[in-house]
């Protein structure tokens, strides 16, 4: 007598192993140079997340967190552990001066005080570098994720529409390609300046680079919807009568973000640069502020071999910064491609 076997039922898998074992994430992971850009990316976020334990607060910062002792901001129990953390107060993004000596100070070389980066015009190269990668990600994520979010509305309705619509808003964006970004957002900003000379430079960057930048994001997913809105699927749901807007926010533009997501990631590399490049000249924060441009800025009188110190290591956090985000979005281009699986 013979007997069947039964079939055997695969485990069935998390959605956690799901994405783990997905051909995407295959492939980025065997890309070294991607998870190398990854893993100097995670270190800027944990450096940015506990710049207060790393630059302890000094100066109006430490009165701002009701702090005695700058070693109060380590105790966990404590509210100024949590606030410096999560919510500090705008005195500990103001870099720590000191002295007032215009001439650099070279690495630990400033008695009774932390500076292993030297000083430049006074200021603790090391703080402003610590607390300007925080200053660096959070301007990096504000206006690529204002950007994206404009860019991928107005895209989406560009491509979906078609017809005037379509024509109207790729003129516009016409517009805006005749004039090179970094030189509109220098134009947008002055405008946005003169109104509020001396004032916090924090919003009218932001709103600067937000309008200059959301061309690039709509310009590319409008490319991605004409095709999708072309596919089986659509057809299917605008038949059973699915509305423009939910056919468009649930099936169009989750199925063309890969594109523009890669994008994204590529683009969160270079902001830092631009705002470095507006401090560089004169149109960013207001000196003393805790950002790589503010310090490279101030080399410039001091570009001298003995001097090495106040360029080597501004240039040094810009750079790697930059080349993290460069690395890992061209590998995860790479890994979301379906051409090169």
């Amino acid at each position: 007598m013979t007997t069947v076997s039964s079939p055997v039922t695969p485990p069935k898998r998390s959605r956690w192993q799901n994405f783990w074992q997905s051909p995407g994430v295959r492939k980025l992971r065997r890309n070294p140079l991607a998870v190398s850009g990854f893993v100097i990316t995670i270190l800027f976020f944990l450096i940015a997340v506990f710049a207060p334990l790393i630059a302890k607060p000094t100066g109006n910062c430490l009165r701002d967190l009701n702090m005695t002792t700058q070693n109060q901001i380590y105790n966990p129990l404590g509210s100024a552990f949590w606030r410096g953390i999560f919510a500090p107060p705008q005195s500990c993004y103001r870099m720590e001066r000191l002295s007032f000596s215009q001439e650099p100070a070279p690495p630990n070389s400033v008695p009774g005080a932390f500076a292993p980066f030297g000083t430049v015009n006074g200021y603790n190269i090391f703080y402003g570098l610590i607390w300007g990668t925080r200053t660096a990600l959070k301007m990096s994520f504000i206006i690529v994720g204002i950007t994206l979010a404009v860019g991928i509305l107005i895209g989406a309705i560009s491509g979906y529409y078609g017809g005037w619509v379509d024509n109207l808003i790729q003129r516009f964006i016409d517009v805006l390609y005749a004039m090179p970004g970094l030189v509109l957002t220098v134009v947008i900003l002055t405008i946005l300046r003169a109104k509020n000379p001396g004032g916090d430079p924090t919003f009218p960057i932001i709103v600067a680079y937000c309008i200059a930048g959301w061309a690039t994001y709509a310009k590319v997913l409008r490319g991605d919807v004409l095709k999708v809105r072309q596919l089986e699927y659509v057809d299917a749901a605008r038949s059973l009568g699915s509305r423009d807007l939910p056919l468009i926010l649930r099936h169009i533009i989750p199925n063309s973000l890969t594109t523009v997501f890669t994008v994204a990631v590529l683009d969160l590399a270079t902001i830092p640069l631009g705002i470095a490049a507006l401090s560089f000249l004169g149109l960013g924060f207001e000196p003393g502020f805790s950002e790589w441009g503010q310090l490279v800025d101030f080399s410039r009188a001091w570009l001298k071999p003995e001097y090495w110190y106040v360029l080597m290591f501004p240039a040094m956090f810009i750079v790697l910064f930059s080349l993290a985000f460069n690395l890992f979005g061209d590998g995860l281009r790479d890994a979301l491609d379906p051409r090169t699986r």
